[in-house]
């Protein structure tokens, strides 16, 4: 049995390879080249076993199965990749935006989990995958908000206008860390062996999300004292280390939300931290270590979701049905993005094209595959992670990709 080290050891190795080659030969934005090279890799491996060359698929396979994708992504990932993220978006801007990101994050999730998790129990009745309704919901929870891992690495290097930017940037960390309060409460709901009425489900849901709106606004101000008092940039740079890995541990112990805690953070840090209680020297370090992060676990990220096409059950059936829920996925996008934003317009001007430019920026990614790795083992999982990676996938390659020319074509 592979070691944790022996594991580590092999995804970054491959990581760094498929970044080289993305970058010496093929020329893609690199988290999406080193994914694709990744299921290149993953189908010639899978092919030459069929070939009888070799048992690399039944090798590359074990070594995936001794990957728990969940933990590795929601417990540890991701607490790095949000705060990253967050540290470069400034809160002032975010304050001009607050209202259309807070109506996305919270009715516009809603809305989406709804209307995707209700079209995909009647799409899959007519095509025979039946389907209990909770995992239906349970799906619509995981693929409506989209991934700020993915699309932060998409926008930094589009140039749009800071408004934009902001609006992006700000709906797809915040309506994340909603995201998974919603599907954790319907998994709550699913496992529950007793009866769980509509006030114990707003209950759980305003501790998760208002309690690591809290947390993280503690966390802050933990932040800025520690770094207020000295001035060693190294100490500092240790101390934002400790503040996203003890925080997120500590707010997945007090039962509130860690995401939505480090994002809050991370906002902090970035726009009050940086400019009142560091220096030169040590803003300067902290920038630098941080997207270091930043861009080697998005790397080794979207290795793994490459790699992940090895272990994902296929069936035919289920194809269709993927295919068919991309364009379910995006309508809903149109409507659970439309609506709230022609609501905010008629009191205030919004940037032109926003609900076109939201819909197709929003990309899905790891996340999503967590979630659905999360959901208990059984045939109804199987089919909700099949359905999750066609649409990750898609949303990944081919909005990515495109995101940059839809964008210019727009605003030309």
């Amino acid at each position: 049995m592979n070691s944790i080290i022996d594991v580590a050891a092999i995804l970054i190795s491959a990581s760094a390879l498929f970044a080289y080659v993305n970058h010496r030969f093929v020329g893609l934005p690199t988290t999406i080249g080193v994914m694709v090279i990744a299921m290149l890799v993953s189908v010639l491996a899978y092919l030459l076993s069929l070939l009888g060359f070799g048992d690399f698929h039944a090798h590359a396979t074990r070594l995936l199965g001794g990957i728990d994708f969940n933990k590795t992504l929601l417990h540890g990932m991701l607490s790095f990749l949000l705060f990253a993220g967050a540290l470069h978006v400034n809160l002032n801007d975010l304050r001009k935006q607050k209202w259309i990101i807070f109506s996305l994050a919270t009715f516009g999730v809603c809305l989406s989990t709804f209307l995707v998790g209700t079209i995909t129990y009647y799409l899959l009745d007519l095509l025979n995958c039946h389907l209990p309704y909770i995992y239906c919901l349970l799906f619509g929870a995981l693929i409506s908000p989209t991934d700020p891992i993915a699309v932060m690495a998409t926008v930094k290097r589009l140039g749009v206008s800071k408004e934009l930017e902001t609006t992006i940037a700000g709906e797809s960390l915040f309506n994340d860390g909603v995201g998974v309060v919603v599907f954790m409460v319907l998994l709550m709901v699913l496992q529950s062996t007793q009866q769980v009425d509509a006030a114990y489900v707003a209950l759980i849901f305003a501790e998760e999300a208002i309690g690591g709106i809290v947390f993280g606004l503690v966390l802050g101000g933990l932040g800025y004292y520690l770094l207020k008092t000295i001035d060693n940039y190294k100490v500092e740079v240790l101390i934002t280390l400790a503040l996203v890995m003890g925080g997120y541990a500590l707010a997945m112990y007090l039962h509130t939300s860690g995401p939505i805690a480090v994002v809050v953070a991370g906002l902090l840090t970035g726009s009050v931290l940086r400019q009142h209680a560091m220096s030169d020297r040590t803003r300067q370090s902290v920038d630098d270590f941080w997207e270091l992060i930043d861009e080697i676990l998005n790397v080794i990220l979207f290795a793994l979701i490459g790699l992940e096409i090895l272990i994902i059950p296929f069936d035919s059936q289920w194809f269709v049905a993927g295919i068919l829920l991309i364009i379910v996925v995006i309508s809903v996008r149109v409507v659970s993005v439309g609506v709230p934003i022609r609501v905010i317009g008629l009191k205030r001007k919004v940037a032109p094209h926003l609900v076109k430019i939201l819909t197709w920026g929003g990309l899905r990614g790891g996340i999503s595959v967590a979630l659905a790795l999360s959901l208990p083992p059984g045939d109804a999982r199987d089919l909700v992670l099949f359905l999750t990676y066609i649409i990750v996938v898609f949303s990944i390659v081919v909005q990515g990709m495109t995101l940059g020319l839809f964008i210019k074509k727009l605003t030309a």
